[in-house]
């Protein structure tokens, strides 16, 4: 593009992206919008090096970088997102779907795939879900298949993805989170069984005859994993399967359950499913006089950063939602990059046991 062109009286008119158009033209022109190619000439690079630094590609030097964004700044320049995607056939987009934001898991998680996809130079879109319907899933999968989408990650039980009519919107990769659908989906999981047998463990250990467990809800696939090994853990220990008691992952009812934990005097030790619920279970037992840990010992499941300030702090099984949302979207963005057919199987992210002084042997 020449820096300057001929006017009707044979004069020279600037061309630069700064003095295109606008309100202070005769007539009123329609201001032109700044180009790719305007930036490359302002900043001194290349054309290819201005689409690396708008599209986020790590391979460009610090001050090339800068010297890039200065002229982008000066010259009101946006990438055009809509000519990209036709370019490449991408949208550098990844849709989030999801149930209940309000849950620590689902917003850290939700938060550190944000936090990932933008560092890949990717946005989230983000559809959930109130009620967990097959009809407002199925909803959710229409929506966003309709959205400008490369991938979609499914933050949702597995019992709502059972039925045929819940498809994923052709051509679009996905990866389930939370979730035992691995022969249909990829799936990032925390090891759910394995955080759970670490805490009965650690109870044994100490000493306890056994260990009472408050599930989550029995919707929830990580609550059922984690009940399902609490009771073998006991089961290949020899020891009694007290009855659980239910939770819906609130505090409120762990007080529920921690209530009428206190009423059971061979009650010495109790896994409770998550942080919440054991926050509950602390204090009923305060209420009711069963001292932690030197009546009944508590372990929660989570490590949420309040755990440590909990009366007393609490024993607990950590999750790495960082790390899940990572592997989330490095296994989306690797089918984006690669191509093919969504590859099934799970992907379990480690748990490690978090001792505090909320356990300790039997009197």
């Amino acid at each position: 593009m020449d820096l300057e062109r001929q006017a009707p009286d044979g004069g020279a008119r600037p061309t630069g992206g700064a003095q295109r158009g606008g309100s202070g033209v005769p007539g009123g022109r329609r201001r032109q919008r700044v180009s790719m190619a305007d930036v490359a000439r302002l900043a001194g690079v290349s054309s290819q090096t201005v689409s690396r630094v708008a599209n986020g590609h790590p391979g460009v030097i610090g001050s090339t970088r800068e010297q890039v964004l200065a002229a982008m700044r000066e010259l009101g320049y946006r990438p055009n997102s809509a000519a990209r995607a036709l370019r490449y056939g991408q949208f550098n987009t990844i849709g989030v779907i999801l149930f209940n934001l309000s849950t620590i898991g689902n917003s850290r998680t939700v938060e550190a795939i944000a936090t990932h996809a933008a560092a890949e130079g990717y946005a989230i879109t983000l559809i959930p879900i109130d009620v967990p319907t097959q009809d407002n899933v199925l909803g959710a999968f229409t929506r966003m298949g309709e959205l400008a989408v490369d991938a979609v990650i499914v933050i949702i039980e597995v019992h709502l993805l059972d039925a045929g009519t819940v498809t994923l919107p052709p051509g679009v990769h996905a990866v389930v989170v939370d979730s035992d659908a691995g022969d249909r989906y990829s799936v990032v999981d925390t090891d759910q069984a394995e955080g759970a047998r670490s805490a009965v463990r650690h109870l044994l250990g100490l000493g306890h005859r056994t260990v009472w467990h408050v599930t989550g809800p029995q919707t929830s696939f990580a609550a059922q994993r984690r009940a399902q090994a609490w009771r073998l853990a006991l089961e290949e220990a020899g020891r009694p399967v007290p009855p659980p008691l239910h939770g819906d992952w609130s505090a409120e009812s762990g007080y529920a359950a921690g209530l009428e934990l206190a009423g059971e005097p061979d009650c010495t030790a109790v896994f409770v499913a998550n942080d919440q619920m054991a926050l509950g279970v602390l204090r009923a037992l305060h209420e009711r006089g069963r001292a932690v840990p030197g009546d009944v010992s508590v372990v929660g499941f989570d490590d949420i950063p309040d755990s440590a300030c909990f009366v007393p702090p609490l024993t607990t099984v950590h999750q790495d939602f960082a790390e899940v949302g990572r592997r989330c979207v490095e296994l989306v963005l690797r089918q984006i990059r690669e191509g093919g057919t969504t590859p099934s199987g799970t992907d379990l992210v480690p748990t490690r046991l978090v001792v505090r002084s909320s356990t300790a042997p039997p009197r």
